[in-house]
Protein backbone atom coordinates (compact mmCIF):
# COMPACT_ATOMS: atom_id res chain seq x y z
CA UNK A 1 0.00 0.00 0.00
CA UNK A 2 1.25 3.44 -0.86
CA UNK A 3 -0.56 6.67 -0.13
CA UNK A 4 0.03 10.27 -0.96
CA UNK A 5 1.91 9.62 -4.16
CA UNK A 6 1.08 13.10 -5.41
CA UNK A 7 2.95 14.66 -2.51
CA UNK A 8 6.15 12.97 -3.56
CA UNK A 9 6.22 14.73 -6.89
CA UNK A 10 6.29 13.48 -10.44
CA UNK A 11 8.83 10.86 -11.43
CA UNK A 12 9.47 9.75 -7.85
CA UNK A 13 9.33 6.00 -7.06
CA UNK A 14 6.81 4.96 -4.46
CA UNK A 15 7.30 1.72 -2.48
CA UNK A 16 4.40 -0.72 -2.80
CA UNK A 17 3.92 -3.90 -0.76
CA UNK A 18 3.94 -7.06 -2.91
CA UNK A 19 1.63 -9.85 -1.78
CA UNK A 20 3.34 -12.96 -3.10
CA UNK A 21 0.96 -15.32 -1.32
CA UNK A 22 -2.03 -14.17 -3.38
CA UNK A 23 -1.99 -16.02 -6.71
CA UNK A 24 -4.67 -15.03 -9.21
CA UNK A 25 -6.07 -16.17 -12.54
CA UNK A 26 -7.01 -13.63 -15.20
CA UNK A 27 -9.81 -14.10 -17.73
CA UNK A 28 -9.94 -11.63 -20.61
CA UNK A 29 -13.71 -11.57 -20.90
CA UNK A 30 -14.79 -10.67 -24.48
CA UNK A 31 -17.64 -8.40 -23.45
CA UNK A 32 -18.46 -5.38 -21.34
CA UNK A 33 -19.19 -6.68 -17.83
CA UNK A 34 -21.91 -4.73 -16.07
CA UNK A 35 -23.14 -7.39 -13.65
CA UNK A 36 -20.61 -9.87 -12.25
CA UNK A 37 -23.39 -12.09 -10.90
CA UNK A 38 -24.62 -12.62 -14.47
CA UNK A 39 -21.15 -12.90 -15.96
CA UNK A 40 -19.92 -15.80 -13.81
CA UNK A 41 -22.62 -18.29 -14.91
CA UNK A 42 -21.52 -17.83 -18.54
CA UNK A 43 -18.16 -19.35 -17.53
CA UNK A 44 -19.71 -22.20 -15.54
CA UNK A 45 -19.59 -20.43 -12.20
CA UNK A 46 -16.73 -20.53 -9.74
CA UNK A 47 -16.91 -24.32 -9.63
CA UNK A 48 -16.67 -24.60 -13.41
CA UNK A 49 -13.75 -22.20 -13.67
CA UNK A 50 -11.93 -24.03 -10.86
CA UNK A 51 -12.46 -27.37 -12.59
CA UNK A 52 -11.07 -26.08 -15.89
CA UNK A 53 -8.12 -24.43 -14.13
CA UNK A 54 -7.24 -27.72 -12.43
CA UNK A 55 -6.84 -29.43 -15.84
CA UNK A 56 -4.17 -27.70 -18.00
CA UNK A 57 -5.36 -29.59 -21.12
CA UNK A 58 -8.82 -27.99 -21.06
CA UNK A 59 -9.91 -24.68 -22.52
CA UNK A 60 -12.23 -22.31 -20.72
CA UNK A 61 -15.71 -22.26 -22.25
CA UNK A 62 -17.96 -19.20 -22.36
CA UNK A 63 -21.68 -19.65 -23.02
CA UNK A 64 -23.41 -16.38 -23.87
CA UNK A 65 -26.76 -18.12 -23.21
CA UNK A 66 -25.90 -20.34 -20.20
CA UNK A 67 -29.49 -21.53 -19.74
CA UNK A 68 -29.76 -22.68 -23.36
CA UNK A 69 -28.49 -26.27 -23.76
CA UNK A 70 -28.13 -25.70 -27.52
CA UNK A 71 -25.73 -22.79 -27.04
CA UNK A 72 -22.30 -23.49 -28.49
CA UNK A 73 -19.42 -21.96 -26.53
CA UNK A 74 -16.52 -19.75 -27.45
CA UNK A 75 -13.27 -21.12 -26.01
CA UNK A 76 -10.30 -19.43 -24.36
CA UNK A 77 -6.70 -20.59 -24.54
CA UNK A 78 -4.60 -20.87 -21.41
CA UNK A 79 -1.28 -19.04 -21.14
CA UNK A 80 1.33 -18.55 -18.45
CA UNK A 81 2.15 -14.98 -17.50
CA UNK A 82 3.97 -12.89 -14.90
CA UNK A 83 1.69 -9.96 -14.19
CA UNK A 84 0.45 -7.96 -11.26
CA UNK A 85 -3.07 -6.85 -10.43
CA UNK A 86 -2.73 -3.23 -9.33
CA UNK A 87 -5.55 -1.20 -7.77
CA UNK A 88 -5.19 2.61 -7.84
CA UNK A 89 -7.54 4.93 -6.05
CA UNK A 90 -7.61 8.63 -6.91
CA UNK A 91 -8.67 10.94 -4.09
CA UNK A 92 -9.47 14.60 -4.67
CA UNK A 93 -9.75 17.04 -1.78
CA UNK A 94 -10.82 20.61 -2.37
CA UNK A 95 -9.01 23.16 -0.23
CA UNK A 96 -10.36 26.63 0.34
CA UNK A 97 -7.83 29.42 0.38
CA UNK A 98 -8.21 33.17 1.01
CA UNK A 99 -11.85 34.32 0.89
CA UNK A 100 -12.76 35.35 -2.61
CA UNK A 101 -10.14 33.13 -4.27
CA UNK A 102 -10.82 29.83 -6.10
CA UNK A 103 -10.57 26.49 -4.29
CA UNK A 104 -7.60 24.33 -5.32
CA UNK A 105 -7.95 20.51 -5.52
CA UNK A 106 -5.43 18.34 -3.76
CA UNK A 107 -5.07 14.99 -5.56
CA UNK A 108 -3.60 11.88 -3.97
CA UNK A 109 -3.29 8.31 -5.26
CA UNK A 110 -3.49 5.13 -3.23
CA UNK A 111 -1.85 2.13 -4.87
CA UNK A 112 -2.16 -1.50 -3.79
CA UNK A 113 -0.97 -4.76 -5.39
CA UNK A 114 -3.81 -7.23 -4.94
CA UNK A 115 -1.87 -10.26 -6.12
CA UNK A 116 0.28 -11.98 -8.74
CA UNK A 117 -1.34 -13.25 -11.96
CA UNK A 118 0.38 -16.44 -13.13
CA UNK A 119 -2.28 -17.76 -15.54
CA UNK A 120 -4.38 -15.93 -18.10
CA UNK A 121 -7.19 -17.13 -20.38
CA UNK A 122 -7.55 -15.34 -23.71
CA UNK A 123 -10.47 -15.73 -26.10
CA UNK A 124 -8.64 -15.76 -29.42
CA UNK A 125 -11.00 -17.87 -31.50
CA UNK A 126 -14.38 -17.38 -33.09
CA UNK A 127 -17.64 -18.57 -31.63
CA UNK A 128 -19.16 -21.66 -33.19
CA UNK A 129 -22.28 -21.42 -35.32
CA UNK A 130 -25.47 -21.15 -33.26
CA UNK A 131 -28.67 -23.03 -34.09
CA UNK A 132 -31.71 -22.04 -32.07
CA UNK A 133 -34.62 -24.33 -31.26
CA UNK A 134 -36.94 -22.30 -33.45
CA UNK A 135 -39.26 -23.52 -36.21
CA UNK A 136 -39.80 -21.32 -39.25
CA UNK A 137 -43.32 -21.68 -40.55
CA UNK A 138 -44.40 -21.47 -44.17
CA UNK A 139 -45.63 -17.90 -43.75
CA UNK A 140 -42.29 -16.74 -42.41
CA UNK A 141 -43.28 -16.74 -38.75
CA UNK A 142 -41.02 -18.21 -36.06
CA UNK A 143 -42.14 -20.49 -33.25
CA UNK A 144 -39.97 -21.38 -30.25
CA UNK A 145 -39.70 -25.10 -29.54
CA UNK A 146 -37.79 -24.95 -26.26
CA UNK A 147 -40.84 -25.81 -24.18
CA UNK A 148 -41.48 -28.80 -26.45
CA UNK A 149 -37.99 -30.29 -26.78
CA UNK A 150 -36.66 -29.63 -23.26
CA UNK A 151 -38.03 -31.64 -20.35
CA UNK A 152 -37.58 -29.38 -17.34
CA UNK A 153 -39.88 -31.35 -15.03
CA UNK A 154 -41.46 -34.82 -14.94
CA UNK A 155 -43.89 -35.02 -17.85
CA UNK A 156 -46.78 -37.27 -18.74
CA UNK A 157 -46.72 -39.72 -21.64
CA UNK A 158 -48.41 -37.23 -23.97
CA UNK A 159 -45.29 -35.04 -23.85
CA UNK A 160 -43.31 -37.75 -25.68
CA UNK A 161 -45.96 -38.36 -28.35
CA UNK A 162 -46.60 -34.77 -29.44
CA UNK A 163 -46.08 -33.90 -33.10
CA UNK A 164 -42.99 -31.76 -33.61
CA UNK A 165 -40.85 -30.64 -36.53
CA UNK A 166 -37.59 -32.56 -36.77
CA UNK A 167 -34.96 -30.81 -34.66
CA UNK A 168 -31.67 -32.71 -34.29
CA UNK A 169 -28.80 -30.20 -34.33
CA UNK A 170 -25.23 -31.52 -34.17
CA UNK A 171 -23.37 -31.00 -30.88
CA UNK A 172 -20.69 -29.07 -32.76
CA UNK A 173 -20.56 -27.47 -36.19
CA UNK A 174 -16.94 -26.50 -36.65
CA UNK A 175 -14.02 -28.53 -35.30
CA UNK A 176 -11.71 -25.51 -35.43
CA UNK A 177 -12.36 -22.08 -33.97
CA UNK A 178 -9.55 -20.20 -35.68
CA UNK A 179 -9.46 -19.40 -39.42
CA UNK A 180 -6.93 -21.39 -41.42
CA UNK A 181 -5.83 -21.30 -45.04
CA UNK A 182 -6.81 -24.51 -46.77
CA UNK A 183 -4.55 -25.23 -49.69
CA UNK A 184 -6.46 -27.46 -52.06
CA UNK A 185 -4.26 -29.96 -53.79
CA UNK A 186 -4.45 -29.82 -57.59
CA UNK A 187 -5.89 -32.85 -59.27
CA UNK A 188 -3.24 -35.44 -59.96
CA UNK A 189 -2.26 -35.55 -63.62
CA UNK A 190 -1.42 -39.07 -64.79
CA UNK A 191 0.18 -40.12 -68.01
CA UNK A 192 -1.98 -41.27 -70.88
CA UNK A 193 -3.21 -44.82 -70.38
CA UNK A 194 -2.90 -44.80 -66.57
CA UNK A 195 -5.61 -46.65 -64.63
CA UNK A 196 -6.24 -46.52 -60.89
CA UNK A 197 -5.06 -49.72 -59.14
CA UNK A 198 -7.80 -52.29 -58.49
CA UNK A 199 -9.10 -52.25 -54.93
CA UNK A 200 -11.31 -54.61 -52.97
CA UNK A 201 -12.92 -51.92 -50.80
CA UNK A 202 -15.92 -50.02 -52.11
CA UNK A 203 -15.28 -46.89 -50.06
CA UNK A 204 -11.51 -46.54 -50.32
CA UNK A 205 -10.51 -42.88 -50.50
CA UNK A 206 -7.26 -41.23 -51.43
CA UNK A 207 -6.52 -43.18 -54.61
CA UNK A 208 -4.19 -40.42 -55.74
CA UNK A 209 -2.01 -40.81 -52.65
CA UNK A 210 1.17 -42.80 -52.97
CA UNK A 211 0.59 -46.21 -51.39
CA UNK A 212 2.67 -47.09 -48.38
CA UNK A 213 5.49 -49.42 -49.42
CA UNK A 214 4.82 -52.11 -46.82
CA UNK A 215 3.19 -54.60 -49.20
CA UNK A 216 1.21 -56.70 -46.73
CA UNK A 217 -1.03 -59.52 -47.97
CA UNK A 218 -4.54 -59.58 -46.46
CA UNK A 219 -6.48 -62.86 -46.41
CA UNK A 220 -10.18 -63.44 -45.67
CA UNK A 221 -11.45 -66.54 -43.92
CA UNK A 222 -13.47 -67.54 -47.01
CA UNK A 223 -10.47 -67.62 -49.37
CA UNK A 224 -9.46 -71.09 -50.50
CA UNK A 225 -5.68 -70.77 -50.44
CA UNK A 226 -3.13 -68.86 -48.39
CA UNK A 227 0.02 -67.21 -49.75
CA UNK A 228 3.22 -69.25 -49.53
CA UNK A 229 5.68 -66.41 -50.02
CA UNK A 230 5.78 -62.61 -49.69
CA UNK A 231 5.35 -60.17 -52.51
CA UNK A 232 8.50 -59.31 -54.40
CA UNK A 233 8.02 -55.69 -53.41
CA UNK A 234 7.98 -56.69 -49.71
CA UNK A 235 11.30 -58.49 -50.16
CA UNK A 236 12.87 -55.52 -51.88
CA UNK A 237 11.56 -53.06 -49.29
CA UNK A 238 12.99 -55.04 -46.38
CA UNK A 239 16.34 -55.55 -48.14
CA UNK A 240 16.51 -51.80 -48.66
CA UNK A 241 15.79 -51.09 -44.96
CA UNK A 242 17.88 -53.93 -43.50
CA UNK A 243 21.29 -52.29 -43.70
CA UNK A 244 22.95 -53.00 -40.35
CA UNK A 245 23.74 -56.10 -38.26
CA UNK A 246 21.06 -55.28 -35.71
CA UNK A 247 18.37 -55.52 -38.39
CA UNK A 248 19.69 -58.90 -39.53
CA UNK A 249 19.67 -60.09 -35.92
CA UNK A 250 16.05 -58.96 -35.47
CA UNK A 251 15.09 -60.74 -38.68
CA UNK A 252 16.54 -63.99 -37.36
CA UNK A 253 14.79 -63.53 -34.02
CA UNK A 254 11.42 -63.02 -35.72
CA UNK A 255 12.04 -66.04 -37.95
CA UNK A 256 12.68 -68.14 -34.83
CA UNK A 257 9.44 -66.85 -33.27
CA UNK A 258 7.47 -68.02 -36.30
CA UNK A 259 9.28 -71.38 -36.12
CA UNK A 260 8.22 -71.74 -32.48
CA UNK A 261 4.60 -70.87 -33.26
CA UNK A 262 3.22 -69.98 -36.68
CA UNK A 263 0.75 -67.28 -35.60
CA UNK A 264 1.49 -64.07 -33.68
CA UNK A 265 -0.18 -60.80 -32.87
CA UNK A 266 1.82 -57.63 -33.43
CA UNK A 267 1.77 -56.82 -29.72
CA UNK A 268 3.12 -60.28 -28.91
CA UNK A 269 5.95 -59.76 -31.39
CA UNK A 270 6.76 -56.35 -29.90
CA UNK A 271 6.93 -57.93 -26.45
CA UNK A 272 9.45 -60.57 -27.57
CA UNK A 273 11.85 -58.66 -29.81
CA UNK A 274 13.17 -55.10 -29.74
CA UNK A 275 12.61 -53.38 -33.05
CA UNK A 276 11.60 -49.88 -34.10
CA UNK A 277 7.82 -49.85 -34.76
CA UNK A 278 8.30 -48.45 -38.27
CA UNK A 279 10.75 -51.17 -39.14
CA UNK A 280 8.36 -53.80 -37.81
CA UNK A 281 5.75 -52.57 -40.29
CA UNK A 282 8.17 -53.48 -43.08
CA UNK A 283 9.45 -56.74 -41.57
CA UNK A 284 6.11 -58.40 -40.76
CA UNK A 285 4.86 -58.52 -44.41
CA UNK A 286 8.21 -60.06 -45.27
CA UNK A 287 7.57 -62.93 -42.83
CA UNK A 288 3.80 -63.44 -42.68
CA UNK A 289 0.39 -62.61 -44.10
CA UNK A 290 -2.44 -60.88 -42.25
CA UNK A 291 -5.83 -62.52 -41.56
CA UNK A 292 -8.68 -59.99 -41.45
CA UNK A 293 -11.72 -62.19 -40.68
CA UNK A 294 -12.46 -65.41 -38.81
CA UNK A 295 -11.05 -66.79 -35.55
CA UNK A 296 -7.49 -65.67 -36.46
CA UNK A 297 -8.43 -62.13 -37.45
CA UNK A 298 -5.93 -59.37 -36.67
CA UNK A 299 -3.10 -61.91 -36.45
CA UNK A 300 0.05 -62.46 -38.53
CA UNK A 301 0.40 -66.01 -39.91
CA UNK A 302 3.56 -67.59 -41.30
CA UNK A 303 3.59 -67.95 -45.08
CA UNK A 304 2.36 -71.34 -46.24
CA UNK A 305 0.61 -72.18 -42.95
CA UNK A 306 -3.18 -72.53 -43.15
CA UNK A 307 -4.76 -72.67 -39.68
CA UNK A 308 -8.12 -73.73 -41.17
CA UNK A 309 -6.56 -77.09 -42.11
CA UNK A 310 -4.67 -77.68 -38.85
CA UNK A 311 -6.71 -78.41 -35.67
CA UNK A 312 -3.64 -77.68 -33.55
CA UNK A 313 -4.03 -74.04 -34.62
CA UNK A 314 -6.93 -73.85 -32.18
CA UNK A 315 -4.68 -72.51 -29.43
CA UNK A 316 -3.65 -69.57 -31.63
CA UNK A 317 -7.19 -68.24 -32.16
CA UNK A 318 -7.93 -64.67 -31.07
CA UNK A 319 -10.24 -63.67 -28.24
CA UNK A 320 -11.63 -60.14 -28.31
CA UNK A 321 -12.05 -59.46 -24.59
CA UNK A 322 -13.53 -56.29 -23.09
CA UNK A 323 -13.75 -55.57 -19.38
CA UNK A 324 -17.39 -55.40 -18.38
CA UNK A 325 -18.49 -52.38 -16.41
CA UNK A 326 -21.71 -50.92 -15.10
CA UNK A 327 -23.77 -51.14 -11.96
CA UNK A 328 -24.68 -54.72 -12.90
CA UNK A 329 -21.06 -55.66 -12.27
CA UNK A 330 -20.58 -53.48 -9.20
CA UNK A 331 -18.60 -50.56 -10.59
CA UNK A 332 -19.07 -47.72 -13.06
CA UNK A 333 -16.66 -46.94 -15.95
CA UNK A 334 -15.22 -44.01 -13.98
CA UNK A 335 -14.39 -46.33 -11.07
CA UNK A 336 -12.57 -48.90 -13.18
CA UNK A 337 -8.84 -49.00 -12.34
CA UNK A 338 -7.96 -49.70 -15.99
CA UNK A 339 -7.41 -46.84 -18.39
CA UNK A 340 -9.05 -46.62 -21.79
CA UNK A 341 -6.92 -47.47 -24.81
CA UNK A 342 -7.93 -44.25 -26.51
CA UNK A 343 -8.62 -40.87 -24.99
CA UNK A 344 -10.70 -37.98 -26.24
CA UNK A 345 -7.70 -35.73 -25.54
CA UNK A 346 -6.03 -37.23 -28.61
CA UNK A 347 -8.51 -35.49 -30.89
CA UNK A 348 -8.27 -31.85 -31.87
CA UNK A 349 -11.54 -30.45 -30.55
CA UNK A 350 -12.17 -26.81 -29.63
CA UNK A 351 -12.52 -27.66 -25.93
CA UNK A 352 -9.08 -29.25 -25.66
CA UNK A 353 -5.56 -27.98 -26.15
CA UNK A 354 -3.85 -29.12 -29.32
CA UNK A 355 -1.09 -31.63 -28.71
CA UNK A 356 2.31 -31.45 -30.39
CA UNK A 357 2.26 -33.96 -33.29
CA UNK A 358 4.76 -36.76 -33.18
CA UNK A 359 7.64 -36.50 -35.59
CA UNK A 360 7.68 -38.82 -38.56
CA UNK A 361 10.55 -41.18 -39.19
CA UNK A 362 12.03 -41.17 -42.68
CA UNK A 363 13.42 -44.18 -44.55
CA UNK A 364 16.91 -42.70 -44.13
CA UNK A 365 16.45 -42.63 -40.35
CA UNK A 366 15.35 -46.26 -40.38
CA UNK A 367 18.44 -47.27 -42.31
CA UNK A 368 20.65 -45.45 -39.83
CA UNK A 369 18.81 -46.94 -36.85
CA UNK A 370 17.86 -43.49 -35.58
CA UNK A 371 14.79 -42.31 -33.73
CA UNK A 372 12.33 -39.58 -34.69
CA UNK A 373 14.75 -36.84 -33.72
CA UNK A 374 17.33 -38.01 -36.25
CA UNK A 375 19.93 -38.72 -33.59
CA UNK A 376 20.83 -41.88 -31.82
CA UNK A 377 20.27 -40.29 -28.41
CA UNK A 378 20.74 -42.00 -25.06
CA UNK A 379 19.89 -45.68 -25.20
CA UNK A 380 18.26 -47.64 -22.45
CA UNK A 381 19.45 -51.00 -23.73
CA UNK A 382 19.79 -52.37 -27.22
CA UNK A 383 17.95 -55.54 -26.18
CA UNK A 384 14.78 -53.93 -24.76
CA UNK A 385 14.63 -50.37 -26.11
CA UNK A 386 11.35 -50.95 -27.97
CA UNK A 387 10.08 -54.00 -26.09
CA UNK A 388 6.63 -53.98 -24.53
CA UNK A 389 5.70 -55.68 -21.28
CA UNK A 390 4.37 -59.21 -21.71
CA UNK A 391 1.11 -58.16 -20.02
CA UNK A 392 0.22 -56.56 -23.36
CA UNK A 393 -0.61 -60.02 -24.75
CA UNK A 394 -0.64 -62.47 -21.78
CA UNK A 395 -3.56 -62.84 -19.37
CA UNK A 396 -2.79 -63.93 -15.81
CA UNK A 397 -5.11 -64.45 -12.88
CA UNK A 398 -4.79 -61.74 -10.24
CA UNK A 399 -3.45 -59.12 -12.69
CA UNK A 400 -5.54 -56.52 -14.47
CA UNK A 401 -5.18 -56.10 -18.25
CA UNK A 402 -3.43 -52.88 -19.29
CA UNK A 403 -6.45 -51.75 -21.35
CA UNK A 404 -10.20 -52.20 -21.26
CA UNK A 405 -10.21 -53.99 -24.61
CA UNK A 406 -7.63 -56.65 -25.31
CA UNK A 407 -6.93 -59.11 -28.13
CA UNK A 408 -5.59 -62.33 -26.61
CA UNK A 409 -4.53 -65.54 -28.33
CA UNK A 410 -5.93 -68.57 -26.55
CA UNK A 411 -2.45 -69.96 -25.86
CA UNK A 412 -1.62 -66.75 -23.98
CA UNK A 413 -4.39 -67.19 -21.40
CA UNK A 414 -2.11 -68.40 -18.61
CA UNK A 415 -4.81 -69.76 -16.33
CA UNK A 416 -5.38 -73.51 -15.94
CA UNK A 417 -9.13 -73.07 -15.65
CA UNK A 418 -9.26 -71.21 -18.99
CA UNK A 419 -7.09 -73.77 -20.72
CA UNK A 420 -9.51 -76.52 -19.66
CA UNK A 421 -12.31 -74.65 -21.44
CA UNK A 422 -10.17 -74.33 -24.58
CA UNK A 423 -9.12 -78.00 -24.70
CA UNK A 424 -12.56 -79.52 -24.02
CA UNK A 425 -12.72 -81.06 -27.50
CA UNK A 426 -9.07 -82.00 -28.03
CA UNK A 427 -8.87 -84.80 -30.58
CA UNK A 428 -12.53 -84.42 -31.52
CA UNK A 429 -12.32 -81.33 -33.74
CA UNK A 430 -14.56 -81.89 -36.74
CA UNK A 431 -14.68 -78.64 -38.69
CA UNK A 432 -13.35 -75.09 -38.56
CA UNK A 433 -16.03 -72.41 -38.48
CA UNK A 434 -15.65 -68.68 -38.93
CA UNK A 435 -17.11 -67.93 -35.52
CA UNK A 436 -15.58 -70.59 -33.23
CA UNK A 437 -12.73 -71.96 -35.32
CA UNK A 438 -11.74 -75.40 -34.03
CA UNK A 439 -13.28 -74.82 -30.59
CA UNK A 440 -16.68 -75.90 -29.33
CA UNK A 441 -19.54 -73.44 -29.85
CA UNK A 442 -19.77 -70.70 -27.21
CA UNK A 443 -16.19 -71.28 -26.09
CA UNK A 444 -15.42 -67.56 -26.44
CA UNK A 445 -18.45 -66.66 -24.31
CA UNK A 446 -17.39 -69.12 -21.59
CA UNK A 447 -13.88 -67.69 -21.59
CA UNK A 448 -15.15 -64.13 -21.33
CA UNK A 449 -17.43 -65.02 -18.41
CA UNK A 450 -14.61 -66.74 -16.54
CA UNK A 451 -12.16 -63.92 -17.20
CA UNK A 452 -14.73 -61.29 -16.17
CA UNK A 453 -15.26 -63.09 -12.88
CA UNK A 454 -11.49 -63.18 -12.25
CA UNK A 455 -11.11 -59.50 -13.08
CA UNK A 456 -14.01 -58.57 -10.83
CA UNK A 457 -12.39 -60.49 -7.99
CA UNK A 458 -9.10 -58.69 -8.67
CA UNK A 459 -10.80 -55.28 -8.66
CA UNK A 460 -12.56 -56.23 -5.42
CA UNK A 461 -9.19 -57.00 -3.79
CA UNK A 462 -7.55 -53.82 -5.11
CA UNK A 463 -10.47 -51.44 -4.44
CA UNK A 464 -12.77 -52.99 -1.81
CA UNK A 465 -14.55 -49.67 -1.29
CA UNK A 466 -16.38 -50.16 -4.61
CA UNK A 467 -18.13 -53.24 -3.22
CA UNK A 468 -18.70 -52.10 0.35
CA UNK A 469 -22.33 -50.98 0.01
CA UNK A 470 -25.09 -53.52 0.79
CA UNK A 471 -26.74 -52.94 -2.59
CA UNK A 472 -23.60 -53.95 -4.43
CA UNK A 473 -22.81 -56.89 -2.18
CA UNK A 474 -26.31 -58.30 -2.47
CA UNK A 475 -25.75 -59.55 -6.01
CA UNK A 476 -22.05 -60.12 -5.65
CA UNK A 477 -22.14 -63.90 -5.44
CA UNK A 478 -24.25 -64.29 -8.51
CA UNK A 479 -22.09 -61.87 -10.47
CA UNK A 480 -18.96 -63.83 -9.63
CA UNK A 481 -20.36 -66.99 -11.18
CA UNK A 482 -19.89 -67.74 -14.85
CA UNK A 483 -23.57 -67.14 -15.57
CA UNK A 484 -23.01 -63.40 -15.03
CA UNK A 485 -22.78 -62.87 -18.78
CA UNK A 486 -25.74 -65.07 -19.74
CA UNK A 487 -27.62 -62.18 -21.32
CA UNK A 488 -24.66 -61.38 -23.54
CA UNK A 489 -24.46 -65.01 -24.71
CA UNK A 490 -28.08 -65.05 -25.82
CA UNK A 491 -27.58 -61.85 -27.80
CA UNK A 492 -24.53 -63.32 -29.51
CA UNK A 493 -26.45 -66.40 -30.63
CA UNK A 494 -29.29 -64.38 -32.11
CA UNK A 495 -27.32 -61.61 -33.79
CA UNK A 496 -24.28 -63.52 -35.07
CA UNK A 497 -23.10 -62.55 -38.51
CA UNK A 498 -19.86 -63.49 -40.31
CA UNK A 499 -17.15 -61.24 -38.95
CA UNK A 500 -15.97 -58.21 -40.86
CA UNK A 501 -12.84 -58.05 -38.72
CA UNK A 502 -12.18 -56.63 -35.28
CA UNK A 503 -12.56 -52.92 -34.74
CA UNK A 504 -10.24 -50.29 -33.28
CA UNK A 505 -6.83 -51.91 -32.97
CA UNK A 506 -7.21 -54.09 -36.06
CA UNK A 507 -8.40 -51.19 -38.21
CA UNK A 508 -5.51 -49.07 -36.97
CA UNK A 509 -3.06 -51.80 -37.92
CA UNK A 510 -4.58 -52.30 -41.36
CA UNK A 511 -4.38 -48.56 -42.11
CA UNK A 512 -0.60 -48.82 -41.81
CA UNK A 513 -0.56 -50.91 -44.98
CA UNK A 514 -3.24 -49.25 -47.13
Amino acid sequence: MAAGAADSGLGVAVPVELRRERRMVCVEYPAMVRDVSKMLPTLGGEEGVSRIYADPTKRLELYFRPKDPYCHPVCANRFSTSSLLLRIRKKTKWQKGVPGSEAHPKVTFDMEILGIVSTIYKFQGMSDFQYLAVHTEAGGGHTSMYDKVLMLKPEKEAFFHQELPLYVPPPIFSRLDTPVDYFYRPETQHREGYNNPPTSGENLIGLSRARRPHNAIFVNFEEDEVPVQPLEAAIQTWSRVCTNPMDQKVEEELRKLFDIRPIWSRNAVKANISIHPDKLKVLLPFMAYYMITGPWRSLWIRYGYDPRKNPEAKIYQVLDFRIRCGMKYGYAPSDMPVKAKRSTYNYSLPITVKKTPSQLVSMHDLKQGLGPSGTAGPRKSASNKYKLKDSIYIFREGALPPYRQMFYQLCDLNVEELQKIIHRNDGAEESCTERDGWCLPKTSADLRNAMSAMIRQTIRSKRPALFSSPAKDGGGKEQLTYESGEDEDEDEDEDFKPSDGSENEMETEMLDYV
